[in-house]
């Protein structure tokens, strides 16, 4: 019976694209992936990035080859897709990590004040920068639909396949000042749920991760002090509105990944799964 069960998760054999895998968070996925006998597809824009960490897999014994890819570029995907079928077979998972924010689509202030349009230090809701706000939401939610379109055509054509794509949980309750990126992250949840009707007679399934606050070296460089190493104000507020009171760890993605690729979750499509020490369901 054991056997049986941990069978449902196993994923060796399998072939996984992954975007944004040069990241810490995707990072982190592409290894353990790596670890457990997936063929790991490493897509990045920054080819360094990608490059260290396929080789990261392949020094721990794994099979991974490095893409440089922009996610915006349907013909760059396509290539990376012809590459990847001929070294490997069809694909059998996409994790589209692939994302960000910009300061051109991020207000200065939580709340508007008719003060801040007089002073030009302070970007207002009025102020945000048209194309910087398209820039975060094209890479956040085209930077989704244009690998899926690309890589789940061969999943459908063989009737089986999992995709995972990486939404927020400020696609739930929207972060304050970032607004270009919440709005991305919301359509990011609503497409899954989308697909994940559109393709649930083919045999692929669509989910979603929607991660709260990890303790990324972005986030660091963000929610640290760097010359007193104290948490910022804003820090301090996610702390107090997060009731585990921590930050996550890359590694706390792994299991959801596996599970919501694996047999395991052969009934699950349409989730939304928040991984955030319970943030989106704080309330007070």
């Amino acid at each position: 019976m054991e056997q049986e069960v941990l069978k449902q998760f196993d994923l060796s054999e399998g072939v996984a694209v992954i975007t944004g895998a040069g990241g810490a968070l995707c990072g982190t996925l592409a290894r353990a992936l790596g670890q457990v006998g997936v063929k790991v597809a490493v897509l990045d824009l920054d080819e360094e990035k990608a490059g260290q960490t396929a080789q990261a897999i392949i020094e721990q014994g794994g099979e991974a080859r490095a893409f440089a890819c922009n996610v915006l570029r349907e013909d760059e995907l396509q290539a990376c897709y012809n590459s990847i079928k001929s070294l490997w077979g069809e694909p059998s998972y996409l994790i589209n990590g692939a994302g960000g924010n910009d300061p051109r689509g991020t207000t200065t202030n939580e709340f508007f004040s008719h003060a801040d349009v007089s002073d030009p230090s302070i970007t207002s809701f009025f102020d945000l920068d048209f194309d910087g706000f398209q820039f975060v939401f094209s890479l956040n939610f085209l930077g989704t639909f244009l690998p899926t379109k690309v890589f789940a055509k061969g999943m459908v054509d063989q009737g089986k396949g999992a995709v995972i794509n990486i939404s927020s949980m400020s696609a739930l309750t929207p972060l304050t000042k970032v607004s270009a990126y919440s709005a991305a992250k919301a359509a990011v949840a609503n497409f899954t749920r989308w697909m994940a009707v559109h393709f649930s007679q083919t045999g692929v399934r669509v989910n979603a991760l929607a991660p709260g606050f990890f303790m990324t070296e972005q986030l660091r460089f963000l929610h640290i002090d760097q010359e007193t190493g104290e948490y910022t104000p804003r820090a301090k507020r996610v702390l107090a509105h997060t009731p585990m009171s921590r930050y996550g760890e890359p590694e706390e993605l792994i299991g959801t990944v596996v599970y919501l690729l694996s047999d395991a979750s052969r009934f699950v499509t349409g989730a939304v799964i928040p991984i955030d020490g319970g943030f989106s369901s704080y309330s007070i």
